[in-house]
């Protein structure tokens, strides 16, 4: 007999490194991920580009934390082109809006014209962030959301900002690949810290934020 999915089980699982993806929205299944190599962004070393900086800089989105979880989730899971498929399916979903539930998964959404346009999702666990996937509908909406993302892990206290897997997008914002045992290594000590993904007011000024990232 199979052992039902929980969200206490979705935590320990995190804790051990390892990760739940179906294979398509459609397929109802689940299962687990443990990659021989993982992505990560060094929480001193995003990559935010001079034409970023004045976005972020201009408070061209509103971003909020938290207030649309759901629909960040369904942005995540719609179908684009160039990403005709996504592994986001209605299990993932429940699992995961049951953790936000618990204060254990977090969005950060941009808004603009009090149109969500863009964001991220992902689970936080003492000193961890693990970053799940992201969406925008407008330019840069998601690079804007990743930068206050990392603003707030830093102002938090993390130590860890697992992104799983690498792309090109990613990777031209500092992340990188480090072997499984490495990324163990990581994940432990960021285990034994405490991060507060509250300590930054959802006020905090651009400047602020860039200067937050700046300062790692």
């Amino acid at each position: 007999m199979t052992m039902p999915i929980t969200p206490d089980l979705l935590l320990r699982a995190y804790a051990c490194g390892v990760f739940p993806m179906a294979d398509s929205a459609d397929d109802p299944d689940i299962y687990w991920v443990e990659p021989a190599m993982r992505g990560v962004i060094p929480l001193d070393g995003l990559h935010v580009s001079r034409r970023l900086r004045r976005t972020v800089r201009s408070g061209a989105f509103q971003v909020r934390i938290n207030t649309a979880f759901d629909d960040v989730m369904a942005g995540c899971a719609e179908t684009t082109r160039g990403r005709e498929k996504t592994w986001i399916n209605a299990t993932i979903r429940g699992l995961y809006g049951r953790l936000h539930g618990m204060g254990h998964a977090h969005s950060v959404e941009c808004w603009r014209d009090d149109r969500l346009v863009g964001g991220l999702y992902g689970v936080h666990l003492n000193g961890a962030f693990f970053g799940e996937s992201m969406f925008s509908r407008h330019r840069d909406a998601s690079k804007v959301a990743l930068v206050h993302l990392v603003a707030r892990l830093v102002a938090g206290g993390f130590a860890l900002l697992d992104t799983q897997f690498i792309t090109g997008h990613l990777a031209r914002m500092g992340a990188v690949e480090i072997p499984q045992e490495d990324y163990l290594d990581r994940l432990e000590q960021a285990l034994r810290q405490h991060g507060d993904f509250h300590a930054l007011p959802e006020d905090t000024p651009p400047a602020d934020i860039l200067a937050l990232i700046a300062g790692q």
